[in-house]
């Protein structure tokens, strides 16, 4: 067990790369907010509401029928389906932080809501998002926006996993106080399985606990061959030149062998490669290399640029291709899902060639790989097509019916909201379709 190292729950490793999290004592954050809260309760038997006190919830006397309370007037929680605030103002500027204080007290809300809850926050004038209930950024996956409660603030704050979700949906610095938030009940429990999930989902460094993985497998390195993509164009693998892992010798090998001409990586700028032991050895620092260095905040400016320049890269630079990160999972996951859905990929070979990573790397128990459940797969499969609803989201491209929308089309509207020219976007799928292509 000491040479296995748990990495998860999904993407915990991250938390330290990204931004800030939310946080301070009580008297800290309540001095930050100014406002007021309201709960929404609905009787079952009537479409009528009441408007409460979220402090205490008590019932409205002018409402007899109303659910029903405690000796002490406190509502019972499950006639509570929607609760809201209006925040007055935000005097510690909070957004610098990278997440946003609701005015909702974390206590009151739960005894709404519960860790594990799916529910729909909406923003008045900005959007409207479904997220989970947690207790903290750690039991979410990379990218994924989440209300948690147990910061160490005191009050529920709307964060998204190395991102900022006030830039994500619209809010900036210039912002106008009020701002009306509402949160209602989505689906209860809705998120357990989730969480249950990723305290299974743990990895090692050393490949003798893998005994039925390929080297391909271990380094996490495979051709991508989705619909669309033309034959030994297209690779992905853990990083070939970061040692963190013990991989990377594997991973610049194989892509030897595979003849790779250009690299983009996503997790690292230039001096920080230079100081790898093996990077000047390494096949990898003889070929074309884009060295990106962005955070994997999908639903953010920052991570849309090092995208397009990865992309504009590959247009003027000849394949075969590898794209990468540090394990090859979240933005090698989402950056290779968006040229999989843009060549006409199918939605099921989209999440299945995410989720084989998770595969290849998970779950390590005694120093030895455990297989995933089915059911594992299948909700790991779930998580890129969030992070791309999430994304394609923030400029405007639906693709909420993820696995009936026309992904490819999708794609080219959601690469040109980002900057690509169409021009552009048509010389990325030509490099696509085959490596002798020559781009004029």
């Amino acid at each position: 067990m000491g040479r296995i190292l748990r990495l998860f729950p999904l993407a915990v490793y991250f938390a330290c790369m990204g931004f800030v999290a939310c946080g301070g004592d009580d008297s800290s954050s309540a001095a930050s907010l100014s406002g007021e809260s309201s709960a929404v309760i609905f009787d079952d038997s009537s479409s009528s509401a009441e408007i409460l006190s979220s402090s205490s919830f008590f019932e409205n006397s002018s409402s007899p029928s109303v659910g029903s309370s405690d000796s002490t007037g406190n509502i019972a929680a499950k006639k509570i389906t929607e609760i809201s605030a209006t925040i007055i103002e935000d005097t510690l500027d909070l957004f610098y932080y990278a997440c946003m204080n609701l005015n909702f007290k974390a206590d009151s809300f739960l005894t709404i809501f519960e860790r594990g809850d799916l529910v729909t926050l909406i923003v008045d004038g900005y959007d409207t998002l479904d997220v989970p209930v947690v207790g903290d950024r750690g039991e979410v996956s990379v990218g994924e926006f989440l209300l948690s409660v147990g910061d160490g603030s005191g009050y529920v704050s709307f964060e998204v996993l190395n991102g900022d979700p006030a830039e994500a949906i619209g809010i900036g610095r210039d912002v106008k106080f009020p701002i009306n938030v509402s949160v209602k009940m989505k689906e209860k429990g809705g998120y357990v399985k989730y969480l249950e999930m990723r305290q299974h989902l743990t990895m090692s460094y050393y490949l003798e606990a893998y005994p039925t993985l390929s080297i391909e497998e271990f380094a996490n390195f495979r051709k991508v061959n989705t619909t669309g993509m033309g034959e030994g164009v297209l690779y992905r693998s853990s990083s070939p030149i970061n040692a963190s892992l013990g991989r990377n010798l594997y991973a610049d090998s194989l892509a030897k062998v595979a003849g790779v001409a250009t690299f983009v990586d996503f997790a690292e700028g230039l001096e920080t490669a230079l100081t790898y032991r093996d990077f000047a050895d390494s096949y990898y620092a003889t070929q074309n290399v884009v060295f990106l260095g962005v955070p994997p905040a999908f639903v953010n400016k920052v991570f849309k640029d090092g995208l397009v320049k990865g992309y504009r890269f590959m247009i003027e630079n000849e394949g075969p291709y590898l794209l990468h990160c540090t394990y090859g999972m979240d933005r090698t996951g989402f950056s290779i899902a968006v040229l999989e859905a843009l060549m006409g990929a199918t939605a099921d070979e989209i999440k299945t060639d995410y989720a084989k990573t998770f595969i290849n790397y998970c779950s390590v128990v005694d120093n030895m790989q455990v297989a995933l459940t089915q059911d594992q797969v299948d909700l790991l499969k779930d998580i890129i097509a969030m992070n791309m609803r999430n994304s394609y989201h923030t400029v405007g491209v639906d693709i909420s019916d993820f696995d009936n929308v026309d992904l490819a089309t999708a794609t080219e509207k959601y690469l040109v909201a980002l900057g690509m020219e169409q021009a552009e976007v048509d010389a990325l799928k030509n490099r696509l379709k085959s490596v002798q292509t020559n781009i004029e």
